[in-house]
C-alpha cells in the first residue's frame, strides 16, 4: 500500500511502510513569487493558493525528496531550507545536480535519461521529459521524469513538467505503471506555446495509461488556466473520468 499525500502543484508526498518520498517541493507562501503571466491569465502573485494546513505533519517525516528541474514552482527557498535543514537525501537529473549542490542540498543521486539505478531497495529510472510546444522548450531548460518500482508497491511514473513526447509514449505503452502523475494546468506565458500537454495530449496520455492517472499541476499558480471542474467535465464527455484522480490540495489517496 502506498499513500499519495498531494499537497499543492507538482509538490507531493509518496509514503510507504518505511520510506517517506517528497516530490517537487514548493513549500513558500502564498504570494510570495511574482506573477508569471499579466494579460494572457489574469495577474496574481504565486503561488496562488496557501499550502493546506494538513502540510506540516507529512513533512515532517519526510526520508528522501525527488525534483524533477530548476524552476521555483517545484523548488522554491522554502523547499530547499526544509531539505537543508533536515539534511534530506536529493535526487535528480545529473544536469541539474551542480546547481542543487550549490544551493546546499544533500544531492545523493543524480540520473540521466533511460538510466535506471538502484533506490530505496528498488529501482527509479530518468525518463525525459520536455517542457513546452516548439521553440519554448529550449530556454524553459532541462527536465526529468522518473519511472519507480519500489518493494511490494504499484510502480509509478512521475512524467513532470513535459508535452506528450515518444518517451512519454514509450514508458506508457511498454512499461505500463500502475500509476501515472500527470501536470494538467495547461500552463502557458505570455508569448509561445503551452508549457505543457495540452487538452489533446492530456486526453491521449489519459488513454493510453493502463493504470490510474493523478491530475496535478492545477489551480495554484497564475499561468495555469485548466481547472479542476474543467478537467473532469471534459474527462466525463470523453468518458475516460473512472480512470482519474483529480486531488484538492491537501488529499490523500490510499492506492493498494
Amino acid at each position: 500500500m502506498i499513500k499519495i499525500h498531494h499537497l499543492r502543484n507538482a509538490t507531493m508526498v509518496l509514503e510507504t511502510e518505511k520510506d517517506v518520498i517528497l516530490i517537487d517541493p514548493m513549500l513558500g507562501d502564498q504570494g510570495f513569487m511574482p506573477s508569471f503571466t499579466l494579460f494572457r491569465h489574469k495577474a496574481r502573485r504565486n503561488p496562488i493558493v496557501p499550502l493546506p494546513v494538513n502540510s506540516n505533519l507529512i513533512l515532517e517525516k519526510v526520508t528522501h525528496c525527488l525534483i524533477t528541474h530548476q524552476h521555483p514552482d517545484h523548488i522554491d527557498s522554502k523547499g530547499v531550507a526544509l531539505l537543508i535543514k533536515k539534511n534530506i537525501p536529493v535526487t535528480c537529473s545529473v544536469k541539474d545536480e551542480k546547481v542543487f549542490k550549490k544551493r546546499g542540498l544533500n544531492v545523493v543521486q543524480s540520473l540521466k535519461y533511460w538510466e535506471k539505478q538502484q533506490f530505496l531497495g528498488g529501482t527509479i529510472e530518468g525518463i525525459p521529459a520536455k517542457h513546452g510546444y516548439g521553440f519554448v522548450a529550449k530556454p524553459m531548460g532541462d527536465v526529468i521524469g522518473f519511472y519507480l518500482k519500489l518493494p511490494n508497491q504499484k510502480s509509478i511514473y512521475l512524467s513532470s513538467d513535459t508535452i506528450y513526447t515518444n518517451a512519454v509514449d514509450k514508458v506508457l505503452k511498454e512499461y505500463k505503471p500502475d500509476i501515472n502523475v500527470l501536470a494538467c494546468g495547461t500552463a502557458q506565458f505570455d508569448v509561445f506555446k503551452l508549457l505543457i500537454m495540452d487538452v489533446d495530449d492530456i486526453i491521449k496520455f489519459i488513454k493510453n495509461a493502463s493504470g490510474k492517472v493523478i491530475a496535478n499541476h492545477m489551480e495554484s499558480i497564475n499561468h495555469c488556466p485548466l481547472t479542476r471542474k474543467a478537467l473532469k467535465e471534459i474527462l466525463t464527455k470523453n468518458k475516460l473520468i473512472y480512470n482519474v484522480l483529480v486531488p484538492e490540495d491537501g488529499e490523500i489517496m490510499v492506492m493498494e
